[in-house]
């Protein structure tokens, strides 16, 4: 069982590492059922709603994306808080704008004197307005009012577009107030949606002199963004005060939000590199699955805008698989699609080259064309007819489309880096373990891994072992595994692991003894020899017992460092114990029915002569109280006598003889209470019976 735990413990370690190593570039288009498990998760309605508007807003934006029909569930909770928003004087511009956008996914039933009351006071918030933040919610709500069919008349469009233009900085960011302030990256954001909104508000055409300023700060603005090594990119703050930061996710979000809006409504294209808006792509669908709310509706928001917009919707090249088996003969396959999977324009998928990460970047493969597959939507390549081995590469495609309209459509990447694992099988060759006099082998054993080994040995302390091997691929060429270790266990369970390491095209360990005879704690005995070999490209990595080796070492000095202690096998310390087996006395020989059947007969008679003696007696009921008091303490008298005989049919039945104590002292309390009482009025009323 041990060997077996061992034996998982590696695969493990080799399935980690492969996972490691796909997930080093590799991004993949989102997936929407494991996000709508998350969004179900992360936005949970409390009595019908989501707490704050903007919150709301949030989630019922991240289910109408993920195609999630939850609206009708929360709108009888939700557009009330939206009403009385709209309705109060003493809203802030944050609660209207937050309402507004609540309702366009709602559909709230707004009265239309409320919205005119509304759009006035953001016509005198736009014209007043100092900071930015209060032009980006004005505009923005003037534009949700447009947009639900009333009639919007924002004032001066130029005088408002250079208003938010003056907030511009040099470097494309933007500040938040006119009175100074750091630059931002997120309000970059937050005014480029603004001018968008402005540009669709107005009935006149926007100076296009203006508009063709702020492409050049958004030229400016992608100079500054930031990069992973694996094409990732985004944005991020730069020295903003901490109660105005906001991380790389919901500053990224802002940018695209506003880079999208504007490139909606501007004439002409935006001078962005393709590579870049791809960039930001990548970086949105590394991140997988957000943990908390507020990230989700980040990612799931700005991959929205990234899908369809004018600058450029990305095309996503990812791997179905991030490993292949030669075994099996599986084709290399290609998936290309925007960042929610939907289906991209014709296209050429080519592999420009595949580099081996053992073989000093010689390339395995180049310039090959993947065959595409309509009926599966991918493109494959046969990698085993093109004799590519096993190993880690690094594959590099070029995406060429078909159609040149489509090139202003579509962004695509130079070139696209993915990781590969080939995997096979591995043979292991020339497996030797000897002990070695000085340099001179003394005693050499060859390991045939077809049949059973137990490779016995012996050594002392000036002696050294030596162990050999070679692993060969399929196609016959070295190969470099990652795992290699090398195990001496100690009869009293104290184990060694040490690396094997490579020599020229063999694996090599020597283990000197005399070196080592205080890291084995001078401990002579019986030590087993195990050898384990684990990549993520073999499809039979394994572990070998190889033996036992007899090791003679010296006494131990007495400052010696002595082994640690080792842990109790768990199974042995809470597995299930030996079976108890008791063996009861046997029961006695009980009496013939007929003696019990008497007995009870004898227990019975002095409950009759009992009710006979009554009878005999002549037992009536005319001393019984008529008075209110005494009558009901007789009864209660007589009540509690039939308690005790029911106490005595209980004992006999069931109740144990402490039970039946407790319960018998209350009621003879009881009855000793009521008893008393009612002989003393009897006592009395005889008394004053016979004095007449």
């Amino acid at each position: 069982m041990a060997g077996n735990m061992r034996l998982l413990a590696v695969l493990c370690l080799i399935s980690l590492c492969l996972s490691a190593y796909g997930r080093a570039a590799a991004v993949a288009p989102i997936k929407l059922d494991a996000h709508r498990s998350a969004a179900l998760e992360a936005f949970v309605p409390f009595d019908g709603s989501f707490g704050g508007l903007e919150e709301t807003y949030e989630a019922l934006r991240t289910y109408q994306i993920l195609g999630l029909d939850k609206g009708a569930d929360i709108r009888h909770a939700t557009c009330p808080l939206v009403l009385e928003s709209l309705s109060s004087s003493s809203s802030s511009l944050k609660d209207i704008f937050d309402s507004l956008r609540v309702n366009t996914i709602l559909q709230c039933k707004i009265d239309a004197n409320k919205i005119k009351e509304v759009t006035s006071k953001l016509q005198i918030v736009v014209r007043d307005a100092t900071s930015l933040v209060d032009l980006y919610l004005a505009v923005e709500s003037m534009l949700l009012i447009k947009e639900e069919g009333f009639t919007v008349v924002p004032g001066d469009t130029d005088g408002i577009f250079h208003s938010i233009k003056s907030f511009s900085q040099s470097d494309g960011r933007w500040r938040y107030s006119a009175n100074g302030g750091e630059a931002s990256t997120y309000a970059a954001g937050l005014a480029l949606e603004a001018l968008a909104g402005v540009i669709s508000l107005s009935t006149n055409e926007i100076d296009q002199s203006m508009i063709s300023i702020v492409k050049n700060d958004i030229v400016k603005l992608f100079d500054i963004i930031e990069s992973y090594d694996d094409g990732a990119m985004y944005f991020d703050e730069k020295q903003v005060d901490a109660r105005e930061y906001r991380g790389p996710l919901s500053t990224t979000s802002s940018v695209i939000r506003g880079i999208t809006k504007f490139a909606a409504v501007a004439s002409g294209k935006l001078d962005i590199p393709r590579e870049k808006i791809v960039g930001l792509a990548k970086f949105f669908l590394s991140i997988g699955v957000p943990g908390n709310a507020k990230d989700l509706f980040h990612q799931v928001d700005s991959l929205s805008y990234l899908e369809n917009n004018r600058v450029g919707v990305p095309l996503i090249v990812s791997l179905p698989g991030a490993a292949l088996s030669l075994t099996s003969k599986d084709q290399l396959k290609v998936k290309v699609t925007t960042v929610f999977g939907s289906r991209a324009p014709p296209l050429t998928v080519k592999l420009v080259q595949a580099l081996d990460s053992d073989s000093k970047n010689i390339p395995a493969l180049e310039d090959k064309e993947l065959n595409f597959d309509a009926e599966n939507l991918v493109h494959s390549l046969d990698i085993v007819s093109l004799n590519v081995d096993m190993g880690k590469y690094s594959l590099f495609f070029k995406i060429l489309l078909h159609e040149s309209k489509h090139e202003s459509i579509y962004a695509t990447a130079r070139s696209v880096q993915l990781p590969l694992v080939v995997m096979g099988l591995l043979k292991i060759d020339g497996l030797e373990i000897a002990v070695l006099d000085t340099d001179v082998t003394e005693t050499q054993k060859k390991l045939d891994l077809s049949k059973e080994n137990a490779v016995s040995l012996s050594a002392s302390h000036l002696q050294k072992l030596s162990l050999t091997f070679q692993l060969t691929t399929p196609l016959g060429h070295v190969f470099n595994s990652q795992q290699r270790f090398l195990k001496l266990r100690h009869e009293s369970k104290v184990e060694h692991i040490f690396l094997v390491g490579r020599d020229d095209r063999r694996f090599k360990i020597v283990l000197d003894f005399l070196g080592l005879v205080e890291k084995f704690y001078y401990l002579s005995g019986r030590y087993e020899i195990e050898l384990t070999v684990g990549d993520v490209a073999m499809e039979n990595s394994f572990f070998l017992a190889i033996g036992h080796l007899e090791l003679d070492l010296p006494e131990a000095p007495e400052k010696a460092a002595r082994p640690p202690p080792q842990p109790v096998d768990a199974y042995l310390r809470f597995g299930p114990k030996a079976e108890i087996s008791h063996i009861f006395r046997a029961p006695e020989k009980r009496p013939p029915k007929e003696l019990s059947v008497a007995f009870l007969v004898l227990t019975l008679l002095p409950l009759l002569v009992f009710i006979v003696g009554l009878l005999r007696l002549g037992v009536n009921l005319k001393n019984f109280p008529s008075s209110a008091v005494p009558a009901l303490l007789a009864i209660l008298f007589h009540v509690g006598i039939g308690a005790v005989l029911s106490l005595y049919v209980l004992f006999w039945l069931k109740l144990d003889l402490f039970i039946a104590l407790k319960a018998l002292a209350f009621l003879g309390a009881f009855l000793v209470l009521v008893g008393h009482r009612t002989l003393t009025h009897l006592a009395s009323t005889a008394a004053k019976l016979k004095s007449s």
